[in-house]
């Protein structure tokens, strides 16, 4: 079975980066399930925020080197959506 839609969004982003592009170009951007193609992410934002998507942008961002104790490891590998919405619409993560 797939992904079920609030398994795909797994939680908001908010960086300075991002909130610039919130401001100028009605972007959002979110943490998504790494298995999630842009299709199921642009319905599940349109479900879960009762918006209109007009496009995606996803990244996957690899995991940094961190030494712990002297013994080095690897946080998780992650995947990263940029979520362009139509002009007007918003969407508030602070709910």
């Amino acid at each position: 079975m797939g992904l079920m839609m609030y398994d795909i969004i797994l939680e908001p982003l908010i960086t300075e980066k991002i909130a610039r592009a919130t401001e100028s170009a009605n972007q959002y951007g979110f943490k998504v399930h790494p298995k999630a193609n842009k299709k199921e992410i642009k319905s599940a934002v349109e479900k879960i925020f009762n918006v209109h998507v007009e496009s995606v942008n996803t990244v996957n961002v690899d995991g940094k080197w961190r030494r712990v104790r002297y013994q080095p490891g690897q946080t998780p590998d992650w995947k990263k959506a940029i979520v362009t919405l139509k002009k007007g619409e918003k969407i508030d993560l602070t709910k």
